[in-house]
């Protein structure tokens, strides 16, 4: 694909079909439009018990688009436990235009000061498509997805569309479903507004000038009576994540 722009990527994802590369130094796309599609029901997202454990331990720090291109540049990587990736340098470049235009975010899990685990996808209305995770501890990328449906169970969102069902996604509720009825979700979900933060930024259902430098990391606990600031650096207590995730399953 030749002149493929942020543009033409977010109506991909209208349309319901994503890009891959099949290798890493492969410089084409090819568009992928799965006949059954893996989406994690947000009311039904299924925490098991150890790592429920370590979700409350706050093992990690866990923030959000603070090293975005990081994170993509992770999940590409050999280091990730992968010998080959489907994420090349244009999709690199995609998909961080998208970040800079507030489409796509990240989850970051640190420890000791390192990026050891995270996640990023795709924002569109009340739609979020996972898009690569990777982790360099046990549990680190396990820990980002908890964090993350906690954020989108709090900001609104209705689909968290995984693209495929695999054995690991199995074990958090993921399932999967027909292309047409894939299809119709993402119609109700992407005309609806819902935000990645929480309380939304001047209003709005995007990013924030300022989130993503700073490395938001704000969860509002209105379920509970807790609202966490909006300090750089302070992550969401694991506690309050898993509560925000049982109250609503």
């Amino acid at each position: 694909m030749h002149d493929f722009t942020a543009e033409d990527l977010i109506d991909c994802y209208r349309r319901g079909v994503f890009p891959m590369a099949d290798a890493r130094h492969d410089e084409r796309l090819f568009l992928v439009d799965p006949v059954r599609r893996g989406i994690i029901p947000l009311d039904n997202f299924h925490v098991p018990r150890r790592l429920a454990r370590t979700v409350r331990s706050d093992r990690f720090t866990v923030t959000a688009d603070a090293a975005f291109a990081e994170v993509m540049r992770a999940c590409a990587s050999r280091e990730a436990g992968r010998e080959e990736s489907w994420i090349n340098d244009e999709i690199l470049q995609l998909y961080t235009g998208l970040h800079q235009k507030g489409h796509a975010h990240s989850v970051e899990c640190w420890k000791d000061g390192a990026l050891v685990g995270g996640l990023y996808g795709v924002k569109l209305g009340a739609a979020f498509f996972g898009e690569s995770m990777f982790s360099l501890e046990r549990d680190a990328s396990k820990v980002a997805l908890v964090h993350l449906v906690a954020r989108l169970i709090q900001g609104g969102f209705e689909l968290l569309d995984t693209q495929f069902l695999t054995a690991h996604l199995a074990r958090f509720g993921t399932v999967e479903i027909p292309r047409a009825d894939y299809l119709k979700r993402l119609k109700r979900a992407i005309e609806k507004s819902a935000s990645f933060y929480w309380p939304a930024p001047s209003g709005k259902a995007g990013i924030s000038s300022s989130a993503p430098a700073l490395g938001d990391t704000a969860l509002a606990g209105a379920l509970v009576g807790v609202t966490l600031a909006t300090t750089p650096g302070t992550a969401a207590p694991g506690s309050l994540v898993l509560q925000l995730i049982t109250q609503t399953s």
